[in-house]
């Protein structure tokens, strides 16, 4: 009779560890699925900022001030990169920014057809939800957490467990249906030849 006790707890207790590492694997899994909807750049930035202006996690009011800050333009160019693209002549990549004209080189110049790369309505839903997935990556980092609302630092595993995936599902759902063929600043070439799409 102990026998079976302990084989039944021991059995419960790799359910629940089981469970746990299946619950971790998909919250991480999601963290890096987010991880690649934004400008690998942005992301960077700051998480090598957050640490040394938030003192990891030890805020005072300037701290605060300036966390906020870098969340603000990082924010910014996690929305402006939506909006450039690269094109490919000659083995040279140019770089620029789509308008509703075309694309305006940041340099150089080049004998394709601008004109191919105007403005869309997908460029604004891209901005968009990169900037809510950037948001949810920057709010739920440990440092912001326990520089602005360290209270939820005990919840914070549930939340980064949870609100990753919802996000990324929502956000992978989104741009499924609005495909992004931009290969803008921070968002790798997929190809070397492409000169348009």
């Amino acid at each position: 009779m102990a026998g079976d006790q302990t084989e039944s707890l021991t059995t419960s207790m790799n359910k629940s560890s089981s469970t746990s590492e299946k619950v971790t694997s998909t919250s991480f899994q999601g963290f890096g699925n987010l991880i690649k909807l934004l400008p690998s750049g942005t992301v960077f930035v700051f998480e090598f900022m957050s640490p040394l202006l938030t003192n990891y996690g030890n805020c005072t009011t300037l701290d605060k001030y300036l966390t906020g800050a870098l969340i603000v333009l990082c924010g910014f160019f996690c929305c402006l990169s939506s909006f450039t693209d690269s094109i490919v002549e000659n083995n040279k990549v140019y770089y620029g920014l789509a308008t509703k004209k075309g694309m305006w080189l940041f340099s150089g110049s080049t004998s394709t057809d601008l004109s191919n790369y105007k403005l869309r309505f997908s460029d604004f839903v891209h901005s968009s939800f990169a900037l809510l997935v950037f948001i949810t990556v920057a709010l739920l980092n440990s440092n912001t957490v326990s520089c602005y609302y360290p209270s939820l630092k005990s919840n914070q595993k549930n939340v980064l467990m949870a609100l990753p995936v919802v996000v990324g599902g929502v956000a992978s759902t989104v741009f499924a249906a609005f495909p992004c063929t931009r290969h803008g600043i921070g968002y790798p070439r997929t190809t070397t030849t492409d000169t348009s799409e």
